[in-house]
């Protein structure tokens, strides 16, 4: 695996974590940055061909 590969999956792990905790804690705000940067994420991983299913 490749050091972008290993990068963005860390990423999406990250962001996928931090929207679950704004989301139980409540904070609307924040769930919508982490939802649109986890959206972000996952179609820059799509464009260069890097498989999320396994972290998703």
């Amino acid at each position: 695996m490749d050091a972008f590969t290993a990068g963005i999956l860390q990423r999406i792990e990250t962001t996928q974590s931090d929207l679950t905790r704004a989301r139980e804690t409540g904070d609307e705000f924040l769930a919508d940055v982490e939802q649109a940067e986890l959206e972000d994420l996952r179609r820059l991983a799509a464009e260069h061909g890097v498989e999320v299913s396994a972290v998703a």
